[in-house]
Parts: structure tokens; C-alpha cells; sequence
């Protein structure tokens, strides 16, 4: 999920109990940006968690996997602390947990070993999309599918405990796994077939984005780990591109977590996936398999270009200047999803993120992707001649156009929450587009 204002909301679909960010003026009646379901001190934990994990790897000279499994675990595990100790996340009541319950043993077993029977069924489904689906055998996935088989008995164990200790306080507690369970033992008469889809939607969600995100991780790692500090500290361009790599890392570190650590326990789990489908495909063709403006894609916009360290070089002022807008595009790329703490997830609904970059566009990171590219790549510039040139903007704007996309079938998704409604009412007025707007509005009458 990602929050550039696409649409608008009028106030009076405010929700009357949209609560305030603490310390602003909420008694007063004025117009205050609605809590963030994460707050700052969440993301911040993980990232110092992090940079102390990399620099640990680095001082060590730990591999790549070594300190990919590293990273992983100790920034959840701060993130985690943090939220239970400080933020007793685990009390809030859209976790669906009521610690006041006391349901019985014997209410509770048929419960547990329906859902548990979901649970193997839902890894059984997802072990054989893996099998079934070629692009799986590349020598990319091997350290996730390893991964996967490797902890699948201790999941399998550990699912019975975990479900019972949920299952035992949920308000709800049959969901969509248990009425996948029912489904799989074939009992028809309960199903509720909307909460069977919404369950098999959220795990292929992911399923095949942890599947990418966690396959990139160990190269990324590793070229990180190899970077010479002494360069990074005396040349100037080396400590641009250190910034850009090391903000590209975060936004993998913490997506990867993001699709691993979902559960009601840390207010982490998945509301809601995403049901439409021109969703689901605006988001399918920019990753692979599927990606379509990749390097040979139909709307490849690189063809035949350099990059702007090959276009720049020699005019080092501009090389360093043009280099440091790029730098500050990629953290706040990086601190859109790092704002998230344990929840970024594609195409799902966790809990609205009002902070960080939040705070001024729905959608800082496509935004701050989109311009990225222009940035890099700079596709009005071309060896082959004024006609590729033409070719690769217009291309890059298609581009453009789909994470426009993207956006839109987000928001319609994220709309059916109130808590989004009110968000989206709050950055309509106070966004830094709607300043811009009224600013421009303001110089335009004052000419008039």
C-alpha cells in the first residue's frame, strides 16, 4: 500500500471519530491530519537497528546470505519491540483481539484444527504455484525456495500454538483461514466465500512479492558489503551513489520484512487485499515475470541512452548537484516504505500511514520513483538520433501513466476504510499539491 492527490474527498465524509496526532491542537476543533497507524518511532527503531546489523556485517566480513538472514531478523525484531514495549500495539482493537475473552478449550479445539488444516493447505497451494511456475526454477529464487522448505516443519509445529493463542482472544475468530479450512475438509454449509477470496488474494499478495523482494536481497547485500569506505568518504560522486544504493537497501530490508511479519499480534495482518483486478494488474507488470518496461520490454525507454553519469561526465558541478537530487528522490523513496515499520505490503490494506512523507502527497514513492527515472535516465537524450529520443520520453510517460494507475486502483481499494477517507480528506486540503494549487490561485488574482 502507497499513499500525490488523485482524489478528493469532501470534509463532510470526515469521520466524526477521526482521532488527532498527539500533541496538536484537537480540543480547539481545528483541522488536524488523522493518526497514522505507525508511528515514526517504529521505522526509526528498525532503520538504527539496521545500519548497526550492516555495519556489524561489514566490520565482520559476513557474506552475503549470512547477513541478509541478519538483517532481516534483527530489524523485525527491534520493530517488534518496539511496537509491543513502547506501543502496546498488541492491545489496540483493530488487531481483532479482545484480551478480556475466555472462550473454552472445547469451543476453541474445532476452531484450532480447522484453521490449522488452512494454514497447511494455504503453504501446500503455495509450495505447488512455486513447482508449477517455471519462473521459480531460476537460480535467483534458490535461497527463498530453500528457505521456505527449510522452516515449513517448524511452521507447521509452531501454526497449532499460534492459531490457539489468536484464535483464543479474536473477537472474530473464524476468518478467511477457517472458512478456507471448512473448504479443504469440504464442509459447505458456513463458507463465506467473499473471506475465502480475500485470504487466498492476501497470501498469492505474498507469495509472490516475497518471493522477488527476498531473492534480490542477498546480491544487494553483498554489493554493499564490498563497497570501499575510503573512497565513499573522500570522493564526492562515491558518497552520492553510496546514499542511492544504501536507500534502495532500506526500501528492500524493510519491504521484505513488510510480507513476512504479518500477524494480529503486532497489528501487522492484512485487513484487506485488494480485489480489483485492474489493481492487481497495474501492480503485476512493473515486477517480473511480468514486467513490461524492462530492459527489451514493450516499454523499454532506455534504448539506445545513457545514464546521467555518462551524459554528465565532465561538467562536475552539475555531475554533483544532478547527483544529489537523485540522492534525495531515492531516501524518500526509501522512507516511504521504511515509515510502514513491520507493514508495507503491495496491494493490501494495513492500517493507513498518515506520517513521514505521507504527510504531504498519497503517494511519495511513486512519485519520488517516477522522477527517479527521468533523472537517470534521462530519456530525451539518445545516441541514436532525435526519433529514439521522442520514442523513450514518450515511453517513459506511458510509464508514468501506469503507476498513475496504480495509484488510482489503490486509492479505490483503500477508500472502503473510513479511517483512508478521513487521510484522504486531510492531505486534499493540506497536501503540498492543494498548497501549490492555492498559492498559484493567490498569485494569479493578485495579477489579475
Amino acid at each position: 500500500m502507497t499513499n500525490v492527490n488523485f482524489l478528493h474527498v469532501t470534509a463532510e465524509q470526515l469521520p466524526l471519530a477521526a482521532k488527532a496526532i498527539p500533541g496538536t491542537a484537537a480540543h480547539s476543533g481545528e483541522d488536524v491530519r488523522p493518526r497514522s497507524a505507525v508511528s515514526a518511532g517504529t521505522g526509526l527503531a528498525g532503520s538504527i537497528a539496521l545500519a548497526i546489523l550492516l555495519l556489524a556485517a561489514y566490520r565482520f566480513s559476513l557474506g552475503g546470505l549470512q547477513a541478509t538472514f541478519l538483517l532481516l531478523a534483527g530489524t523485525a525484531l527491534s520493530m517488534a519491540l518496539w511496537s509491543v514495549v513502547v506501543e502496546r500495539v498488541h492491545r489496540r482493537s483493530s488487531t481483532g483481539l479482545d484480551f478480556s475473552l475466555e472462550r473454552s478449550a472445547s469451543g476453541l479445539s474445532h476452531i484450532v484444527a480447522v484453521k490449522t488444516m488452512g494454514f497447511a493447505a494455504t503453504l501446500a497451494l503455495l509450495g505447488l504455484c512455486y513447482f508449477t511456475f517455471r519462473n521459480y526454477a531460476q537460480p535467483s529464487f534458490g535461497i527463498y525456495l530453500w528457505s521456505i522448505v527449510a522452516a515449513f516443519p517448524a511452521l507447521l509445529v509452531a501454526s497449532p500454538f499460534y492459531i490457539a493463542l489468536t484464535s483464543r482472544y479474536m473477537v472474530e475468530p473464524k476468518d478467511g483461514l477457517w472458512h478456507f479450512g471448512m473448504l479443504v475438509l469440504l464442509r459447505f454449509e458456513e463458507l463465506d466465500w467473499d473471506k475465502i477470496a480475500d485470504h487466498l488474494r492476501s497470501w498469492a499478495i505474498k507469495g509472490f512479492f516475497l518471493a522477488f523482494m527476498f531473492s534480490i536481497m542477498p546480491g544487494s547485500v553483498a554489493a554493499m558489503l564490498k563497497l570501499d569506505i575510503q573512497t565513499i568518504l573522500t570522493d564526492p560522486l562515491q558518497t552520492i551513489l553510496f546514499l542511492v544504493r544504501l536507500a534502495f537497501l532500506f526500501d528492500v530490508v524493510f519491504g521484505t520484512i513488510g510480507y513476512i511479519v504479518t500477524t494480529r499480534l503486532l497489528d501487522s495482518h492484512i485487513r484487506s487485499a485488494n480485489p480489483y483486478a485492474a489493481g492487481w494488474a497495474a501492480a503485476l507488470i512493473c515486477y517480473p515475470p511480468f514486467v513490461i518496461m524492462g530492459n527489451g520490454g514493450p516499454l523499454d525507454y532506455r534504448h539506445g541512452g545513457l545514464e546521467w553519469l555518462d551524459w554528465l561526465r565532465g561538467h562536475d558541478t552539475l555531475l554533483i548537484l544532478w547527483g544529489l537530487m537523485i540522492a534525495a528522490l531515492a531516501v524518500v523513496y526509501a522512507w516511504a516504505t521504511v515509515i510502514f515499520g513491520l507493514r508495507f505490503s503491495n496491494l493490501t490494506n494495513r492500517g493507513i500511514i498518515t506520517n513521514g512523507p505521507y504527510r504531504f502527497f498519497k503517494h511519495p514513492a511513486y512519485i519520488a520513483k517516477n522522477l527517479m527515472w527521468w533523472c537517470i535516465h534521462l530519456p530525451f537524450l539518445t545516441t541514436l538520433g532525435a526519433e529514439d529520443a521522442v520514442r523513450n520520453t514518450l515511453l517513459l510517460v506511458i510509464v508514468n501513466v501506469i503507476y498513475y494507475m496504480r495509484a488510482k486502483t489503490e486509492e479505490r481499494h483503500l477508500m472502503a476504510d473510513p479511517d483512508y477517507q478521513a487521510y484522504s480528506a486531510w492531505i486534499a486540503r493540506h497536501g503540498v499539491l492543494e498548497r501549490l494549487r492555492r498559492q498559484l490561485r493567490v498569485g494569479l488574482r493578485h495579477r489579475a
